[in-house]
This record gives structure tokens, sequence and C-alpha cells, in this order.
């Protein structure tokens, strides 16, 4: 154990972290790894940034012990590692939104280590101390965030502008390439129009032959210029990837187990959820909304309280989509609301707020509505008072300009 009084609390702090950086780099991984749509193996694809990660952890410890004017953003050797995760999510087809949420897990994991320590350690900073070094831990963190998805989104701006920049040189050798039959044709159609020509079939099978071979190479060009445009389709959108519904459930569960347990709901996530294209925020908000509801308005009379999140009966029926259905047994929606039920403000259960301990804005399904529509899909209502409610999401299972599904 270590002694430690007060006034050196910011230094015994950051030798546990610099002691303990190998485990807390250990629990950020298995964190990523719940939560990212690579293989396991993918998460720090190189030995070399893998073992980036310690030396990164430690050099956050260091900085909570040091002077005021050493900022962590002067050190070279650290934010070159940010940098290189940056890049290294961009190859993976990442989002902005991952990142913070990686980043955001790091903070969570030291913040949780900081507290446990203080109390093992049997430590009393003063208040002042407490709030220094959660200042400089969330500085810290802040920073090689920044440093991380400013280089993110520099790759994704140059591998837009490397695209537009061979779409405009197509379109230039295109443009020049499109004169030649087109003059031709303009030619041979003058020629057709002259009576020396109409009254020579020899001449005639020459313009004829002429028109043949100038129309087959526009047939030709009009085709690659099709396929370029499709080419301009699949240009990198930082906010869509791959998204397995499974894990991202999983992860939403989580978020709001702390709520479940405190009311009995038992969250379910059941196997067989696809992987779609998306912007998972959008996809995550939408169930954060509709299971945060159904634990909200669980039925306590019931012997059992669930949340359901599963893959809908004939999910995928229609080309191109996939359905997903969040079902609970609580208290259910009036058949008379479910028309109103994802209208800005309306609360169907508002009335029991002082029994059920809840309070809201009524804008939760709001919100939900309008993520889906974003997404390009539909969502509807089926519930029965007494029973349950069951929304079923039926979203694309690729974007426009989907650049992931060959990817």
């Amino acid at each position: 154990m270590i002694s430690a009084t007060a006034e050196d609390y910011a230094g015994v702090m950051s030798q546990r972290v610099a002691t303990e950086s190998r485990t807390l780099s250990g629990r950020w991984l298995a964190r990523l790894k719940e939560i990212l749509t690579v293989p396991a193996n993918e998460v720090f694809a190189s030995d070399q940034l893998l073992d980036h990660i310690p030396s990164l952890v430690e050099e956050i410890a260091s900085y909570l012990s040091t002077a005021t004017d050493n900022e962590i953003a002067a050190n070279a050797a650290v934010m070159e590692k940010a940098r290189e995760l940056g890049v290294l999510r961009h190859e993976q087809h990442a989002t902005v939104h991952q990142l913070l949420h990686e980043y955001e897990i790091l903070g969570d994991i030291l913040e949780a280590f900081l507290i446990d320590e203080t109390e093992r350690l049997g430590l009393h900073p003063s208040v002042a101390e407490c709030f220094q070094v959660q200042h400089r831990l969330t500085r810290a963190v802040r920073v090689l965030m920044r440093t991380t998805v400013d280089t993110f989104v520099a790759e994704y701006t140059a591998t837009i502008q490397s695209q537009t920049e061979r779409i405009q040189a197509f379109n230039r050798a295109a443009s020049h390439e499109l004169r030649s039959p087109i003059g031709t044709l303009v030619f041979a159609a003058a020629l057709l129009d002259t009576d020396v020509v109409r009254q020579d079939p020899g001449r005639m099978t020459k313009v004829a032959a002429t028109v043949k071979s100038s129309a087959e190479r526009l047939t030709w060009l009009v085709e690659n210029l099709q396929r370029i445009a499709r080419m301009g389709d699949t240009i990198d959108v930082p906010s869509q990837q791959r998204v397995d519904l499974g894990v991202l459930a999983t992860e939403v569960g989580r978020q709001v187990q702390d709520m479940a347990t405190a009311r009995g709901v038992a969250i379910r996530v059941t196997d067989g959820l696809p992987t779609i294209v998306a912007d998972p925020a959008q996809v995550e908000l939408i169930l954060l909304n509709i299971v945060s509801n159904g634990i909200k308005y669980a039925d306590a009379a019931k012997p059992e309280s669930f949340v359901e999140i599963a893959a809908a009966d004939g999910s995928g029926d229609a080309a191109g989509t996939v359905t997903v259905r969040v079902r609970d047994n609580g208290l259910g929606i009036p058949e008379a609301d479910l028309p109103t039920i994802f209208e800005r403000f309306f609360r169907a259960h508002a009335h029991l707020d002082g029994q059920l301990g809840n309070a809201g804005s009524g804008l939760g399904l709001a919100i939900v509505g309008d993520c889906v529509k974003a997404l390009g899909g539909t969502i509807r209502c089926e519930s029965t008072v007494g029973e349950g409610t069951s929304f079923y999401i039926t979203l694309p299972s690729s974007q426009p300009g989907d650049a992931l599904t060959n990817g």
C-alpha cells in the first residue's frame, strides 16, 4: 500500500496510472472489442500501435502531476500516436461518433481507476486537489481525442479530394473523346443528305460504316460515363459505417443497465440481428430512446418485466431493408394515442409520472421518428394496454452513397 498525504495526491495517482498502464490499456482494448465492428485483431491493427497504447496511458499519467505549463499537446511522440490511431480508423471506415465513443470509454476507465485507487489507498485529498487531477485527466483525453479526430477528418478530406480530382480528370478526357465521334456523326449526317452519296451504293456503304463505328464509340463512352457516375456515388461518408446491430444493441443495453436494474427490468438482445450500413449515432439514439421508454413504463404488477431487441419475423423481406423489433411487456399505450406518439411534446402516460417516478419532455419518440426518417427508414408501433408495446424499425441495409458494401 502506498501512503500519501493530500499534498502529493496528484503524484500518487500519476504513479499508479503509470504502473498499471498495461492493465488499463487491456481494459480499453476489451471494451473496444465489444463496440467495434472490425475483427478483434484489427482494433489496433499493428503491433507498433498496440505497443503505443500503454505508453500513451503513461503519458497521460505523467501529465496528471506535471507543472501547469507542461502541456500534453507539446509532446510530439504522444500526438503522433493519437494521429496514427486516426489514420487507422479512417482505413477501417469508422465514424467520428465511434472515435468520440472510444475516447469517452478511455476517460471512463481512467476516472473509475482514480476513484478505486483513492479509496483503496485510504487517501483523503482536498476537493481542490480532486478537481485538479480530474481537470488534467479530462484535458489530456480531450487533447488526444481532438488530435485523432482531426487526423481522421483530414484523411477523409484527402480521400474525397482525390476522388473528385479523378472524376474531373475523367470528365475532361471524356469531353475530348466525345468531340470526335459526334463530329464524325454530324459530318456523316450531312453527307447522307447529298444526292452524290444517296445515288452511289459504295459511298452509302462507307458512310453507313462510319456512322456505325462512331455510334459504337459513343456507346462505349456513355457506358464508361455511367460507371464513373456510380463511382461518384461511393465517396466516403464519415458518418456512415458498417453497424453490427447485435453489438450496438448490447452496448445500448449496457448504457441503460443501471436504470433497468433499479426498476427490475431485464434487457434482452437476441441472436440474429443483422449488420447494416448507416450512421451508428442515429441508430443508437433510436434504440436508446425506445428501450428507455420500455424501462420507464414497465408494469410493476407483472412478475417479470423485460425489454427485448430482436430481428423481426420476416426481417429483410423487402428488398434492401432490415426490420428490428423492440418489444416490452409494460403498461402499453392506449389505442387512441398511437397516431400521435411521434409528435413533439406528446406523452401517453404523463399522468403517471408521480407514481412511476418519471419526468420527461415528450421529445424522445419525436427524436426517434426524425432519426428513422433521416436514415431513410420507417417505424410503426403496436401496443395493447396491459400487455405491452412493440416498435418495428425498418431501415435500409445500406445507405445511398454506400462505399462500404465491398470494403
